[in-house]
């Protein structure tokens, strides 16, 4: 691989508490290197619209406290086509651009790998910037931290009403397709029961759940929902629960929703992000590419993408297990 003189930075998808932690490192250490590093506007979109200029370290000064990403983001139809990735590629070859990081989520990645398998002569490094934490390859993705500890602050204001009102809330959470979200919201909660979609849980297995609690003359409960819940929609969930479970005094539905998004990132996402951004710079000057750079065991692991996207990402049994007894 050619010498990397002009990196990239971008962010796409979702954004993630975190993500300009993640630029303002890759920024400094791309600069430390001595290398050109500019900032793409409105992910692929502005790839694909010539939205690229250049960064110095003034440009990420004083936003690593910031939430949503001061590169913004969007979602782009057009960079799925061969056509719309022609376009970014020519305009990165107008700029001299040699590498790209690329600040995202699975769709984010894919797109990366997609790319970068048409157009080899550009080196890609990927960064987890999601809530979802459903990337494979790293124990924890960029804002994952933050979007369940807002959770958590949700959920414990929950209690309180459903402790002084004797009701049963669903509270559902965000994660797409990962119960990472939920799941840890629930522990962390002291939530009466969490549905994932990464687990079998049906109606009655939650029913008997509640009325173990109320046996016991618990008369609230909690239960965290995932939002790709297999048991479906949560509403219906409430309203076929309320009909089986009568001893709470009402049954009530709250959606967490795009609060989980937002709002400054922890200690947690901020080192996080730092440390991956910094090791993306690292990664691109010993000669790596299209992998995705993350953290396993407290140590910083590459992945390749195709394997990050693709192979899949469950919450540990042991994990799930421990979830299931505390809420007893």
């Amino acid at each position: 691989m050619k010498d990397i003189k002009r990196v990239a930075v971008f962010t796409s998808g979702g954004d993630a508490p975190g993500m300009n932690a993640a630029i303002r490192a890759v920024v400094r250490n791309a600069l430390h290197n001595d290398l050109h590093i500019f900032g793409i506007q409105r992910g692929y979109q502005g790839m694909i619209d010539g939205q690229i200029r250049r960064l110095e370290t003034s440009d990420v000064s004083n936003i690593i406290h910031r939430g949503g990403t001061v590169l913004k983001t969007a979602r782009c139809p057009e960079f799925l086509t061969p056509e719309g990735r022609k376009k970014a590629y020519e305009n990165l070859l107008y700029n001299d651009i040699d590498a790209l990081v690329a600040i995202g989520g699975n769709g984010t990645l894919g797109g990366a790998l997609q790319f970068a398998q048409e157009y080899p002569d550009i080196a890609i490094i990927g960064l987890p910037g999601t809530i979802d934490n459903d990337l494979y390859g790293t124990d924890f993705s960029i804002g994952f931290d933050t979007a369940v500890n807002t959770a958590m602050q949700a959920v414990d204001r929950i209690r309180d009403t459903a402790d002084s009102h004797n009701r049963l809330f669903f509270v559902e959470v965000m994660g797409r397709n990962s119960g990472y979200i939920a799941l840890h919201t629930g522990i962390a909660g002291g939530a009466g029961g969490v549905i994932i979609p990464e687990e079998d849980m049906d109606l009655e297995e939650l029913v008997k759940l509640l009325k173990r609690g109320t046996a016991r003359r618990k008369l609230f409960s909690i239960v965290i929902v995932a939002e790709e819940s297999r048991m479906g929609n949560v509403f219906s969930l409430a309203e076929q629960v309320s009909k089986r479970v009568e001893e709470y005094d009402d049954v009530r539905v709250t959606v967490i929703g795009h609060l989980q998004r937002g709002g400054s990132p922890t200690a947690f996402d901020r080192v996080l992000a730092s440390v991956l951004g910094f090791h993306a710079i690292e990664a691109l000057l010993a000669g790596q590419t299209n992998v995705m750079v993350g953290i396993r065991n407290n140590q910083v692991h590459h992945t390749p993408l195709e394997e990050a996207i693709s192979k899949p990402k469950k919450p540990g049994k042991e994990l799930l297990r421990m979830a299931h007894i505390l809420a007893q």
